[in-house]
């Protein structure tokens, strides 16, 4: 079998991570067995859900009548009244027709893009979109087209280029970028592909929450313009798994021709428990989303206005531009030292001189980690 050679120096090793006392603290567990605090500025657990009491108490609660797994596909026995509960309360929620649930994203993803595309089809996506989405693509066997980051005038010109075409022709970007943390002009895509009468996927993973009218992502305004959204319960829900929102038509054919559906095992019901009392927190304090991006915007500008380093980021997600990768790793050793967890993003996940660390600021973040951050950054040389 031939595989893929990777660089030394691109290398990665998986560290081991328990909680620490605080609820943004990790504690690194390494060989020795000596443990070390971190601040948390790399997971995706936005809101600390994961370590809510509520969140946990209705994980274990489901556990003891349900089970702790599904044991089997939804068409065999694994359907369970927690899946179908969250569903409902999940398409309520964001206006949607159909909720299907679904054990992880890069599933999730695969399964809209098979569902929208085939061999048949052109997909033009955003250059940036995430790995399981071009999975998707490639599983779906269409053509790839990409458009660059955000451009709206590349994008309609490629759709110009194949509509002439038999093809059908499917839109795929996300509503929030995940390494650039970068906004998506959604209403002007969607408006875009209305005109066009081409179908639109949005992937809402890093935007459910946090983003658009009381957290309900960037689609909830423009649910008649766009055909499909996915979204994940393992970031700002804290819990695990994900899933696809549509029109009930498109849901039905999901449910009997989707292998990514059909052929797995559930959902586990601690996570769908999980992530329906996370659903009701959100839904209760709505404000969360709006306090986050402030904080957010604070924690760019005091960046930014104590170091040369370029940032990017609109949300959530930021990321300090260290150019070299050599640099990124060294300044990554460097936060870990003074107990920071803030993870260099190297290629190919971004482009070449492009490297970076990456941010992901919390809602139980406060203005002195943010002080004594920017401090070690000012040592760094």
């Amino acid at each position: 079998m031939n595989r893929v050679k990777i660089p030394k120096n691109r290398l990665r090793k998986l560290k081991t991570f328990t909680l620490g006392q605080k609820p943004y603290e990790l504690q690194g567990v390494n060989p020795k067995k000596v443990k070390n605090n971190f601040i948390d500025l790399c997971s995706n657990d936005y809101f600390g859900l994961s370590r809510d009491n509520d969140v946990i108490k209705a994980s274990y609660e489901i556990s003891l009548s349900e089970g702790l797994g599904s044991g089997s596909s939804r068409f065999i026995t694994g359907s369970r009244p927690i899946h179908k509960l969250l569903e409902t309360q999940l398409a309520e929620w964001l206006n949607q027709e159909k909720v299907l649930l679904f054990p992880s994203g890069f599933q999730a993803n695969i399964a809209a893009v098979q569902g929208l595309a085939n061999r048949n089809s052109i997909v033009i996506a955003d250059k940036f979109i995430h790995n399981s989405l071009l999975v998707g693509v490639k599983a779906a066997g269409s053509k790839l087209v990409r458009f660059e980051h955000n451009d709206l005038k590349d994008l309609e010109n490629k759709i110009l280029k194949f509509n002439s075409s038999q093809k059908s022709i499917l839109i795929i970007v996300e509503s929030l970028y995940s390494m650039e943390g970068s906004i998506a002009p959604l209403k002007e895509i969607a408006g875009i592909c209305k005109k066009y009468n081409v179908e639109l996927l949005v992937d809402e993973a890093h935007a459910i929450g946090i983003l658009g009218t009381e957290g309900k992502g960037l689609s909830f305004d423009l649910s008649d313009e766009i055909t499909m959204l996915t979204g994940t319960f393992g970031k700002s829900f804290g819990s695990g798994g994900a899933f696809i929102a549509c029109n009930s038509k498109i849901g039905e054919h999901l449910i009997q021709t989707s292998g990514a559906f059909r052929y797995t095992t559930a959902l586990s019901p601690a996570l769908s428990a999980g992530a329906l009392k996370s659903l009701q927190k959100i839904k209760a304090n709505h404000e969360w989303g709006i306090n986050l991006l402030i904080s957010s915007k604070k924690w760019k500008k005091e960046i930014l206005r104590n170091l040369s380093y370029p940032v990017k980021g609109e949300s959530q997600i930021l990321s300090i531009i260290v150019g070299q990768e050599e640099k990124a790793i060294l300044l990554q050793k460097h936060l870990e030292k003074n107990g920071f967890l803030a993870i260099a993003i190297r290629p190919p996940t971004v482009p070449v001189n492009e490297s970076r660390i990456r941010l992901t600021i919390r809602r139980d973040l406060n203005l002195d980690i943010l002080d004594n951050f920017i401090s070690v950054l000012k040592t760094f040389k």
